[in-house]
């Protein structure tokens, strides 16, 4: 007694060959998608690792812009309070020198 497509010869042996190509295929579909899953995975945790050194740098750049606004905050009262008194020409002289030393600066970047 023969059941359908477990027989040997006859329509058996093209079930059980349709059969192993359907799961050869399967096979290579499923290393495709195994090499796929691994790519992604360690993207992943190239852009994990990325991100926290970013966030890092962001955290320092904080850092450092907060202690600069304290400084300039500082040197903007100092400059506040000479500006109260009766120095105003001292003032200007400061002023123009502060362009002067820009300017410089920023003639001899531009040379370079």
């Amino acid at each position: 007694m023969r059941r359908a497509g477990l027989g040997e010869g006859g329509s058996g042996g093209y079930v059980a060959s349709g059969y192993s190509v359907y799961e050869e295929e399967n096979e290579h579909l499923q290393e495709g998608l195994r090499a796929k899953v691994s790519a992604l995975k360690s993207l992943s945790i190239d852009i994990g690792t990325e991100v926290k050194y970013q966030n890092k740098m962001l955290d320092d750049m904080d850092t450092d812009f907060d202690s600069t606004g304290g400084l300039l905050g500082a040197t903007i009262g100092r400059v506040k309070r000479l500006s109260r008194g009766s120095q105003t020409k001292l003032l200007c002289y400061m002023l123009l020198f502060c362009f002067f030393v820009f300017f410089v600066l920023y003639w001899y970047i531009k040379l370079r």
